[in-house]
């Protein structure tokens, strides 16, 4: 999430939290794509992390920061005194960080796939360029390959101080999922409420096919971990309350209602008042709707404090005022641009979104679940019941195709958007993963050392 949200309009009943939802509803004509991707900062020389402050004589990741604000004229976040982020007033975009220094490009909302690559290519060249000043390279995979949790730098972000305390209580793996790992996710409109509950639903069940297509999380701490996707297994047991596949959301009578009941049920990690993260990790907002919060006696809900609570809401598929699809491991800059490809595909051609309705909608939640579960492990040669997920994402991968080629969105060299997805009908057509393929050179020609993987995967 690049900025925390500061609208202080005050907020009296469930109602009004749902009309903040509904309002996100939008003309067909007018949806956007927005890609967002993280990445690793390292040092080139010895593959270290980089630090906030930097090392000696070499910048860190304020440095970063401070080389592109130079650069793009886009304006500071700030934290108390420190720089951690930047965004473009006139809605180009931000720069944010996670916790652990990852490095994050929230895209700007964009009308094509064309533009979303073309945006990404442009931040990289800039990044890089200042990277290179100060020795630090950008790796891109799921999870840190090399360092340990105590070898990971801490990013100063007041709401990151709030989570890392909360996390252990809740899960065994939210330090982790914080701390080492790299995502990307392509955040889409919806038109209605009807609109909305379709496009759930079928990003929903598809996305442990996104998490299989995109499974590059395969080596921690020096060595292999047992999975393809270390990433999403690690979300198997961060805080189950805010996170996984959302059952409630193929019941009848799922719309905004429901899943505003359900982030009412999701406990609380802040309330921002100014400049000041107050810790209510635990809270129950509605105690806050009520003005009955014990930590902050009196004070009432906000339209920040409700879109910053559905920011700290973790599911496989994120409703706000857009879906934003959460199930894939970060990667090269053309899986980061196929992952757009694939749910813009499914979701803005109305004749594409039915059929991928068609395919999901006798899946059972339990099907769904198990199906889920298996992909860490299996990637591509996971299976619900009779069916295997290479089948399912060939027939996904014509229907998202069809979609795009219906959009008919071209680039200044008259290709539509559907060669986006050619990586990704590689991916089905081998049975391997980008995680299989860095197996296959660790065990190989890496002679079992991850160090290689810095430069066979730096972006």
């Amino acid at each position: 999430m690049a900025r925390d949200v500061t609208d202080m309009t005050p907020v009296a009943s469930r109602d009004e939290l749902v009309g903040w939802l509904e309002a996100g509803c939008k003309p067909p004509e007018t949806f956007r794509i927005g890609t967002e991707h993280e990445k690793f900062p390292f040092y080139v020389s010895d593959l270290a992390p980089v630090p906030y402050d930097g090392r000696g004589p070499q910048g860190g990741i304020r440095a970063l920061l401070e080389g592109l604000q130079a650069t793009s004229g886009w304006e500071p976040i700030v934290d108390g005194e420190a720089l951690i982020g930047l965004f473009d007033e006139h809605g180009g975009g931000a720069i944010s960080l996670e916790p652990g220094g990852q490095f994050e490009l929230s895209g700007a909302p964009l009308e094509t796939i064309h533009g979303t690559r073309a945006e990404l290519d442009s931040h990289l060249v800039a990044a890089n360029a200042i990277a290179e000043r100060h020795g630090i390279g950008f790796l891109s995979l799921g999870m840190s390959p090399l360092w340990s949790l105590g070898q990971t730098p801490v990013m100063p972000k007041s709401r990151y101080k709030i989570m890392t305390a909360y996390m252990p209580k809740v899960g065994t793996r939210g330090l982790d999922m914080m701390y080492r790992t790299c995502t990307v996710q392509v955040n889409l409109d919806f038109a209605s409420e009807a609109d909305m509950v379709k496009k759930l639903q079928v990003s929903l069940a598809l996305q442990p096919l996104a998490t299989a297509l995109f499974a590059n999380s395969p080596l921690t701490e020096g060595k292999p971990n047992g999975f393809l996707s270390e990433r999403s297994e690690i979300w198997r047991d961060t805080d189950n309350q805010r996170a996984g596949m959302l059952p409630f959301a193929f019941e009848a009578g799922m719309g905004f209602e429901r899943y505003v009941d359900y982030a009412l049920q999701v406990p609380m990690y802040f309330v921002k008042r100014g400049d000041v993260y107050h810790d209510v990790a635990g809270a129950d907002f509605r105690a806050l709707l009520d003005g009955r919060l014990p930590q902050l006696p009196g004070e009432r809900a906000t339209l920040s404090d409700w879109a910053n609570h559905l920011s700290t809401i973790f599911p496989e598929v994120r409703l706000k005022r857009f879906l934003e699809m959460r199930g894939a491991d970060a990667g090269s800059p053309a899986h980061m641009s196929a992952l757009s490809a694939l749910f813009t595909g499914l979701f803005y051609d109305p004749t594409a979104l039915d059929a991928a309705h068609d395919l999901i909608k006798g899946w059972s939640a339990e099907a769904r679940q198990t199906l889920r579960d298996a992909v860490p492990r299996e990637g591509l040669a996971a299976r619900m019941g009779g069916h295997g997920l290479r089948d399912i994402g060939r027939e996904a991968l014509a229907i998202a195709r069809m979609g795009l080629a219906n959009r008919a969105r071209l680039d200044g060299e008259g290709r539509d958007e559907t060669h986006h997805l050619d990586i990704l009908d590689a991916r089905i057509e081998s049975g391997r993963t980008a995680a299989e393929d860095l197996l296959a050179l660790y065990h190989g020609p890496w002679q079992s050392r991850v160090e290689p993987a810095f430069a066979a995967c730096r972006i």
